[in-house]
């Protein structure tokens, strides 16, 4: 067994996708629509065939709340994994992208989170 998709909410996926693909640099996969919505994924550019990560609408009734009460928690939706945590938090930071907590030692990582602009707050991590 092993993991094919995972999703991140978002309020807008167009938005979503932009900020995914332009500012954090991963590409688009699939980009098919469903009525309203589209089954839109990304993937790393340096695993175009792993796991993707489908950019899913919170429209549910239960989303929006649970993302807010993740974001008002200080909850990272999810984790992405970089090798350099202190150049990537440059990189970013020269883009614009706000981070809630700047890059932290803790343990064996160094972990940073950011604001994706669609409603989660995103952990960036690397092990040291």
């Amino acid at each position: 067994m092993r993991i094919v998709v995972t999703s991140v909410l978002v309020d807008d996926q167009e938005k979503a996708l932009r900020f995914y693909t332009d500012v954090l640099g991963f590409v688009k996969k699939e980009d098919i629509p469903l009525g309203e919505a589209r089954w839109l994924t990304v993937v790393s550019p340096d695993n175009p065939e792993g796991t993707e990560l489908l950019l899913e609408p919170d429209g549910r009734p239960a989303a929006k709340p649970f993302k807010q009460a993740l974001v008002n928690d200080g909850i990272p939706f999810t984790m992405f994994a970089v090798d350099d945590l202190q150049a990537e938090y440059a990189r970013l930071r020269s883009l614009g992208v706000r981070f809630v907590r700047e890059p932290a030692e803790m343990g064996a990582v160094v972990v940073a989170v950011l604001d994706d602009t669609c409603g989660n707050l995103i952990q960036l991590v690397q092990r040291v």
